[in-house]
């Protein structure tokens, strides 16, 4: 056909039916042949069943329409044709929402979909990452120009903490957001499941008082400079063979060895940047092959703790430098950097990193996170860069 014949204003044609291999080749090798213009193409297939978009301009000719249509009876399929609807209004802004759970029904999906429709968000693609049944889904949303995104984010993170049934994160849609490069984590109550100090000071006989102390710091009502020195005081004395024998059983929290060998095994550095103690924090290094370990080293002398620290105590602000120095020496942007934690002394870390997320969190970091993460593991974070069921399972094979 001849390359001056005219084409037809936009249409869109939508192809429906079983799925089978060969489909999109027979139909896009007929436009060709016809002269068509590709405009914009879609094709999702659920459960076997096939639904291919094709926005095109078909030439002004007899017999091209004909051709599709009986084309798509031969492969077994549905083709409708009809004027493709004009582009859609500029967005702001393009964003994702991550929703985990252990199994997201009809009840779970609605609640967040209620949500975004609420503030003025458009469902542009929605799929599933988690392989059979859903666990997981990752949900494309626009917002329509000069619409916030605070308070979205503020009801997604309302919702999450209203159930135990799932977690809801809400991320920029950018470049970054698949390129993340470093993994930054607190440790207690984080990346184990305990507190250390409440562990010593059980076995010294002095845990009420030091959980008080710990409870106070952790809500942000007290100093932690001065709650820590307070707590490591009241160990005074105590043999540091106690403190390695807690170090030699730290009991991981699930999902973070998979976390841990999963990253590892896509090229991600990891750290630990923790207010707890250097002879737990370099175990779990050792233990699981982090790369960094930074927290409070407790002076002994003569195989007794004396009541104190040596060296900067690793308070909020030097997390947030310790996170900024370790990115730089690996020639890493903060903003492919995720840093999660569990307490106020975590908040300017997560605030410094590109992904700050708060793990089973006091509701004053929840409130200041980009997402929180309470139902599930710290596996749940794999989710959040977007990996499948089926590329975790390649990455553990």
């Amino acid at each position: 056909m001849s390359s001056s014949a005219l084409l037809s204003d936009s249409l869109l044609l939508t192809v429906t039916g079983r799925d089978h291999p060969g489909i999109t080749a027979r139909l896009t090798g007929l436009l060709a042949e016809a002269g068509a213009s590709l405009l914009d193409i879609e094709q999702v297939v659920v459960r076997g069943q096939l639904t291919l978009c094709l926005a095109v301009r078909l030439p002004d000719a007899p017999g091209v329409r004909e051709s599709l249509f009986a084309t798509a009876r031969e492969l077994g399929l549905s083709l409708d044709i009809q004027p493709a609807p004009a582009p859609g209004p500029a967005v702001s802004s393009r964003h994702v929402v991550t929703l985990v759970g252990r199994s997201l029904g009809p009840s779970e999906v609605h609640a967040v979909t209620e949500r975004l429709l609420q503030h003025g968000a458009n469902i542009e693609r929605l799929h599933r990452l988690s392989e059979v049944e859903p666990g997981s889904l990752e949900i494309h949303v626009t917002l329509p120009p000069g619409r916030e995104l605070e308070p979205l984010q503020r009801s997604l993170l309302e919702l999450a903490m209203s159930t135990s049934a799932f977690d809801v994160a809400l991320q920029r849609e950018s470049l970054y957001r698949r390129a993340k490069r470093l993994v930054v984590m607190d440790m207690d109550s984080t990346l184990i499941r305990i507190e250390v100090i409440d562990e010593l000071a059980r076995a010294y006989g002095v845990g009420e008082q030091v959980s008080r102390i710990t409870e106070r710091a952790m809500h942000g009502e007290m100093d932690y400079d001065e709650s820590l020195r307070q707590r490591v005081a009241l160990l005074k004395g105590l043999d540091a063979r106690v403190l390695q024998n807690i170090a030699d059983q730290l009991p991981l929290t699930d999902g973070a060895q998979t976390l841990i060998r999963v990253l590892k095994r896509l090229g991600y550095r990891t750290a630990i940047i923790s207010g707890g103690f250097s002879v737990a924090a370099e175990a779990l290094r050792t233990r699981l092959g982090i790369d960094y370990a930074h927290s409070n080293v407790l002076e002994v002398v003569d195989g007794k703790l004396t009541g104190r620290t040596l060296g900067a105590i690793v308070n909020a602000r030097r997390k947030a430098e310790l996170l900024e120095s370790i990115a730089q020496a690996e020639g890493i942007l903060l903003d492919q950097v995720i840093a999660v934690g569990d307490g106020a002394n975590d908040l300017l870390m997560l605030e410094r990193a590109g992904l700050g997320i708060a793990f089973r969190a006091k509701p004053k970091l929840r409130q200041a996170a980009d997402a929180s993460i309470s139902a599930g593991g710290l596996d749940t974070i794999l989710y959040l860069l977007g990996l499948t069921a089926r590329e975790l399972q390649e990455v553990r094979d």
